[in-house]
């Protein structure tokens, strides 16, 4: 998970546009009481990013994610909450 984690961070930090929208994103994937666990870093459950990789590549959930696809998904999420404060 180490390797992913460094693959999104990636695909945001050229994006400060995309800043905010990934912080919620983390938030809303990291373990619940994450600042509980040493280091607090919220991260994503183990079983549920294994789901997260599955569903979206295929396989057992062992997939990096695709910088590009990182960036859709932010831009997406983005959008719909735009649209759903309208």
């Amino acid at each position: 998970m180490k390797k992913s984690a460094a693959t999104v961070v990636a695909a945001v930090a050229v994006r400060p546009w995309l800043w905010p929208v990934a912080v919620i994103q983390v938030l809303r994937l990291a373990r619940p009481g994450w600042w509980h666990r040493w280091p607090p870093v919220p991260l994503p459950d183990g079983p549920l990013w294994r789901f997260r990789m599955e569903t979206a590549y295929g396989g057992v959930g062992d997939a990096e994610p695709d910088v590009e696809d990182v960036r859709s998904f932010l831009r997406w999420s983005r959008d719909m909450r735009h649209w759903r404060r309208q």
